[in-house]
Parts: C-alpha cells; sequence; structure tokens
C-alpha cells in the first residue's frame, strides 16, 4: 500500500474552492485495513480484503490530485511547460515511497544472510531488485508464486507485489493525466469550451470509467484461464485504484437523511471487516468477488463526503459525519493510519523471517502478539526517523545555518547518505551472488564409487564412508541433466520440439526419451547404458509436460493448454521416427492420499506406440519429498542444518506397495514397467542423502549425480525385459 497521509491530521476542516476536505476518517479507514492485513496474515493466513482498499484509497486521492491539476493548469497563467512537468509530483512521490521501502529492503538483505539458507538466496536478492524496481508483481507471476498462507517457505518480500502495482498505476496515471492536460491546454487555445471544469470533469470521468471497465472484465476473464497470474497483474488491478478514481471525479451530491448514511457505513465498514473470512482472496480476486471490499471503501467514503459537503444557498447544514466515520476519525486508528505505510512493509518480512527462525509454518497467539508489537515499533521509528525527515516534514532539522550559509551535514543529508549507500552495496552484493551461483559448474561425473556410492549403497549395500555429501547444497541445484544444460528442453512457452542425441550416436538401436522433466533427469543414466551398450537415445521433451491424452493439463493448478498441443504433435513425430522403444514415466503421486498412481491419461499413450509396433519402458516416477508440514526443498532443507533424515520423506506416504505400472505390464507384453523405488528408498525412509550423494536437486527432481548412480540397477531392470538394450554378447 503507497503513503497517501498529508502531512497535517488534524480534524475535518471545510474546504477552500476546488479543494476537499481533510478525511481523518479516511486515514482511520486505512488504520483498520492495515490492522487487517497484518492481522489476517500473522494468524489466519487468508486474504483479508485490506490491501483492495488501500489501492481504492490511493485512486481516491491521486486521480483527485491529478483531476484538480488538470483544471487548475487551463489557468492562463500556468505555462505549457508547468503543466506537463512531472518531476514535481514525481519527486513527491519518490520522497513518500522509497524512503521506508528501502530501508526495509536493506534490513531484508541482512537479515536474509543471517537467517535464510544460501540456496535461497538467489531468489530473494532477485525479488530485493524487483520490489526496489517495482516490478515484484511480474516477478512473482511469472514465476507462478502462490500467494498463501505464510510459512518459512515464503518470500520474505512477497508482499511488495501490492507495493509494485501501486507504484506503476501512480507513474502510469501520471503521465496519461499531464499528456491529457497538456492536451486540454492546447486545444482551449482554438475551443475555449474545452478548458470549462464540467467539461474536463466528464471527458476524464468517462475515459478512466472506460478503461476500469476494460480492467473488471479482463480480471474475471483471466481467473479461469491463470489465477495465480492473474492475482498479480497490474492490468487485472487497474480497475480497484480507478474504481477510487471515479468517484473522486464524480462524487455524487445526493442529499440524503442521516440514518441512511450511516447504515450504509455501518455495513460497509461490517464487509470490509469480515469478508477476509468467507471470500477466499486468493482464488477470488480481483475477480467480482473484490467488489465487496472495493464497493464498501467507496460507501464510507461517500458516506463521509456528503456530510462534509457545504451546503447549497437555503438548505440546512450538515448534520455531522455519521458514527462510523467519526469512529474512524478518532485517535488510535487514525494514529494508526499514519503507520500503515511502514506498518506494511515491516509486518511480513519480520512473520517470514521469524517463522524461518524457529522452524515453524504458523505463529500462535503470543508470537503473534509479540510479531506485530515489534512491527508496530519498528513501523512507527521507521516513520519518525525515516519518512518524515526525509519528505521534509516538521521532523527534518533546519539546512542553514544562522550566518546564511548552507549547513550540508544534517540529519537528513545522513540518512540518505546511509540509505544511498546500503542500497548500493546491497544491490552489488545480489548482482556478485547471482552471478557466482550462475557461473557454478557442478563436476561430478568422475566421482570416485568407492567414496560416493550414492543408490549402491541400498540396492547393493556398498559401505559408505563419512565424508561431507556431494553435490554441496548450494552446488546441487545446478546439477541438471544434460538436456537441461544442452537446451533440447522446450520451456512453457516453447511450442516447438528439440531433439537431441545422446549415448551412441552411431547405433542402428534408437530409445526414444519422451515426456517431462520427471522424464528428462533419466537421460544421465541412459546416456551412460546407450555409450556402453550400443543404442542411440534420442530425447523429445517439454516442462510440465508429462505423456497424456488429457485435454486441458494443468500445472500448478493452471491451464496448460500448450501441453496437449505438443504431446499430439511429439507422438506422431516419434512414431514417424520409428524408434526401437520409447521411455517415459508411468506413473505419478497422487495428489490428496498417500501412494502413487498411473493416471488414466496416460495409457492411451503407451497402446499408441505399442500399435506402432515400439516397445515402451515405463518408469515409476520417483517419490516427490514431503512431510507433515508440506513439501520439502532438499538443498534448503539440508543448507538450513537437516539430516539425511530430517529431510526425509516416509516411503508408505509416497508409494504404494508395489508398482501401479505392474498392472499394465501384464496385460501388455511391450510395455516394461521399470521401478528404481529401492534405488531411492530403504524400507522405512526415502533420505535426502544416500551414498554420500545428495538426491534431490530441488523439490522434486533428482540430482544428475544420483541419477547416474542409479545407471547399472536401471541397466539391469531394462535388458531383463529388453536384452537388445543390455552389453553386446561374446
Amino acid at each position: 500500500m503507497a503513503a497517501t497521509t498529508p502531512t497535517t491530521a488534524s480534524t475535518h476542516r471545510a474546504p477552500a474552492d476546488n479543494v476537499p476536505a481533510y478525511r481523518t476518517d479516511l486515514d482511520g479507514l486505512r488504520g483498520i485495513a492495515i490492522a487487517l492485513v497484518a492481522c489476517f496474515h500473522v494468524w489466519f493466513g487468508r486474504v483479508s480484503g485490506g490491501v483492495d482498499v488501500f489501492l481504492v484509497l490511493s485512486g481516491y486521492f491521486f486521480v483527485g490530485s491529478l483531476l484538480r491539476h488538470a483544471i487548475h493548469s487551463q489557468a492562463t497563467h500556468v505555462t505549457l511547460r508547468d503543466t506537463i512537468n512531472p518531476w514535481p509530483r514525481l519527486k513527491r512521490l519518490l520522497r513518500r515511497l522509497i524512503p521506508a521501502l528501502f530501508t526495509v529492503l536493506i534490513a531484508v538483505a541482512i537479515l536474509t544472510v543471517i537467517v535464510i539458507p544460501q540456496t535461497r538466496w538467489v531468489s530473494i536478492g532477485r525479488e530485493l531488485i524487483a520490489s526496489a524496481l517495482y516490478y515484484q508483481n511480474w516477478h512473482l507471476a511469472f514465476n507462478s508464486q502462490d500467494y498463501l498462507a505464510a510459512s518459512s517457505a515464503n518470500s520474505p518480500l512477497q508482499h511488495i507485489w501490492s507495493m509494485s502495482v501501486q507504484g506503476q498505476f501512480f507513474v502510469l496515471t501520471l503521465v496519461v493525466a499531464l499528456a491529457f492536460a497538456a492536451v486540454i491546454k492546447l486545444v482551449a487555445r482554438f475551443i475555449a469550451p474545452v478548458a470549462d471544469p464540467r467539461v474536463i470533469r466528464i471527458l476524464v470521468g468517462l475515459a478512466v470509467l472506460a478503461v476500469a471497465l476494460v480492467s473488471f472484465y479482463w480480471a474475471h476473464m483471466r481467473m479461469g484461464v491463470n489465477q495465480q497470474f492473474n492475482y498479480y497483474d497490474t492490468f487485472s488491478r487497474l480497475w480497484e485504484p480507478l474504481a477510487g478514481g471515479l468517484l473522486a471525479i464524480w462524487l455524487p451530491s445526493w442529499r440524503v437523511p442521516r440514518w441512511l448514511r450511516t447504515v450504509t457505513a455501518v455495513v460497509a465498514l461490517a464487509l470490509i471487516v469480515t469478508c477476509g473470512w468467507w471470500i477466499d482472496g486468493v482464488n477470488a480476486y480481483p475477480g467480482p468477488w473484490a467488489l465487496v471490499p472495493v464497493g464498501s471503501t467507496l460507501l464510507i467514503i461517500w458516506a463521509g463526503a456528503t456530510a462534509l459537503e457545504r451546503p447549497r444557498a437555503g438548505t440546512p447544514a450538515p448534520q455531522g459525519l455519521p458514527p462510523v466515520n467519526r469512529m474512524l476519525a478518532s485517535r488510535w486508528p487514525v494514529w494508526l493510519g499514519t503507520i500503515a505505510y511502514s506498518l506494511y512493509l515491516w509486518h511480513w518480512p519480520l512473520l517470514i523471517f521469524y517463522l524461518t527462525w524457529r522452524e515453524k509454518n504458523h505463529a500462535n497467539f503470543i508470537e503473534g502478539v509479540g510479531l506485530l508489537a515489534l512491527s508496530v515499533g519498528l513501523a512507527w521509528l521507521t516513520k519518525r526517523y525515516i519518512e518524515d525527515p526525509l519528505r521534509g516534514g516538521r521532523s527534518e532539522p533546519a539546512h542553514a545555518r544562522r550566518d546564511g550559509r548552507r549547513q550540508w551535514v544534517t540529519y537528513t543529508s545522513v540518512v540518505t547518505s546511509m540509505l544511498v549507500v546500503g542500497t548500493l552495496v546491497t544491490g552489488i552484493g545480489i548482482k556478485v551472488w547471482d552471478h557466482r551461483v550462475a557461473t557454478m559448474v557442478v563436476d561430478t561425473k568422475n566421482l570416485d564409487p568407492r567414496t560416493y556410492p550414492g543408490a549402491r549403497a541400498l540396492l547393493e549395500g556398498w559401505p559408505v564412508p563419512a565424508v561431507d555429501p556431494q553435490p554441496s547444497p548450494l552446488m546441487v541445484t545446478q546439477d541438471f541433466p544434460e538436456t537441461s544444460t544442452d537446451g533440447y528442453m522446450s520451456d512453457f512457452e516453447d511450442p516447438r520440439i528439440h531433439v537431441g542425441v545422446y549415448g551412441d550416436p552411431t547405433a542402428t538401436r534408437t530409445i526414444a526419451l519422451i515426456g517431462g522433466s520427471h522424464a528428462e533427469m533419466w537421460i544421465s543414466a541412459l546416456d551412460l547404458l546407450g555409450q556402453r551398450n550400443n543404442f542411440k537415445v534420442t530425447t523429445y521433451l517439454k516442462m510440465g509436460c508429462p505423456m497424456s491424452t488429457e485435454l486441458v493439463p494443468k500445472q500448478d493448478g493452471v491451464p496448460y493448454p500448450e501441453c496437449h498441443d505438443w504431446v499430439m504433435r511429439v507422438m506422431d513425430k516419434v512414431i514417424a521416427d520409428d524408434p526401437d522403444a520409447v521411455f517415459t514415466n508411468a506413473t505419478r503421486p497422487r495428489d490428496y492420499q498417500p501412494g502413487d498412481w498411473v493416471p488414466p491419461s496416460y495409457p492411451p499413450i503407451f497402446d499408441e506406440f505399442i500399435g506402432a509396433g515400439i516397445e515402451v519402458f515405463g518408469i515409476r516416477d520417483t517419490p516427490w519429498p514431503h512431510n507433515a508440514q508440506g513439501l520439502i526443498d532438499t538443498p534448503t532443507c539440508l543448507a538450513d542444518g537437516g539430516s539425511a533424515t530430517s529431510c526425509a520423506t516416509r516411503r508408505a506416504v509416497a508409494l504404494a506397495p508395489e508398482n501401479p505400472a505392474e498392472e499394465l505390464a501384464a496385460t501388455r507384453p511391450m510395455f516394461h514397467a521399470l521401478d528404481l523405488s529401492d534405488g531411492v528408498c530403504d524400507a522405512e525412509l526415502c533420505p535426502a542423502v544416500v551414498g554420500n550423494i545428495v538426491v534431490y536437486k530441488d523439490w522434486h527432481h533428482l540430482s544428475a549425480t544420483y541419477v547416474r548412480s542409479l545407471t547399472d540397477e536401471l541397466g539391469r531392470q531394462m535388458a531383463a525385459t529388453a536384452p537388445w538394450t543390455g552389453p553386446p554378447g561374446p
């Protein structure tokens, strides 16, 4: 939420011409909204609707201010240059928003190094840059991060998405408004009525209404296409601040009884306070359900504004604010509203760092109270010693000495210098670390198997010496299969089929490796087997796209229609290329219950290949690490002090007692069910480290190093059902 609090905050005053009365009740509404946001984040893990209140208030204040500028700029003494000059307003925006934001970003960078495992530094570093440059919402949208309940796995900067939306709204609206004012000023030289305030208000109102309606339609339509992206999309959110802007342009001046304004304000505030309980904001906003907090905010603004209007001639004066607005204008809501911006910035990272430090996913009541108290304290300190001085408010020391000479060393200059230096150091540190991780090369192809037996320790009982595992938790995140580093993996947006050739390129026998990333990870073993046993491996791979007949597949809950089209084209191409066999996944974990299964959309694909005379190797998918608290990011778990067992998954939860694909093999002689579960799990656990090798490179993909340790067992199982894949005879 943006800081929109004026520098003076007293009682309501009668407005001067064209200047609205200062609304302390809206300060209080902002205070209620930030209380809802913080409490729902800390204790309930839900979206409260408070952010939507902030968006409406930002639009109401900012669009109203720009409208007054557009009207005032038509005065003859205002030059065209002054009309279109964005710097005065942009400077005020920067002074209001940047100091507190950069203070929190520097603190987050420091706490990240202290609290967060190194495996997450790159992602948080990139979010620091995205937050500082106001594109955090796009960063999150394109990385498909869910804005769900707070846990130690969440980003400490995830909440900055709304700040980015508002920053983009401010800049875009400012540029458009100044350009509009300039056009009006030029046209008015030839058509004078265009400069009439009523005409300007109508033109601006119609333009804002049109954009708001298109944005609202877009937000509603995109809910069924990609809600994760839609939640962060600036254009989907644009209608909310524009709704506030419309009220600033066309504030109804109806004369209504006080009791009706009172009832309206009571109902509106009740809806704002409670909507977080009965609306699933993550899946419903910014679609039509967002009209509840948005519309309620508009009603509270209207209810208070009608009481502040100066009466027309011959009509009695308004009887005062409705009780709800008077309550909002009282001391504590207003005070909370004055620190709302800083409180919004501080509360979320403090919560995430605390949960990470305590290795918890939720804060209890006492912990939440402590976190909120600390957040309020830091918010007040930030406003008092960072925001106010750098805005040039009353807390700023004088810049000139009594002798008239400028005083260069002032409180403001020192704080500004500290922020600039801290930001530069943080940015340089992020880039250096990002470059270091990006240039890491994992070279484990020649590990001594006697020291690093990997899967052989489970499959053949090899002894395991006491050495540090390889790759390290930080390095293993870069332990990609060969097809990824060679560029033969189509990403989500790439419709092309990239065919790679591995194994023995000159061989006459061919295995086609097809599917998504869980098929791709086996290339590290198949490449070695092809070289040993004289067969070629061709690859047909796409991210998140297993071979399935599902018409509307989903990736992390988002419809992924490109996958179905790609699968159909790959199936035709592979059949046309006529390999001896295909190798792909035959099972996947169940979503909401223990074990794994063969999805019904898989066998029709297998049957197509079998019908074309092509054998099918169906590999059982490996466990996706998780425990009672949720999914496990193995490298991060290990980097945070976890062990092979504390970061492990229970086998009975991840895998069915028998390979579900065996039923297919019993009825299809050309289908060969492969199962390497015993090379990843023992009878009870699927450890994070086996035979001194880290098993997983991320949330659920095997490291290439570990896959290579499974090569012998994979070759044994393949040769048992298809002898031509084994070593040549004497």
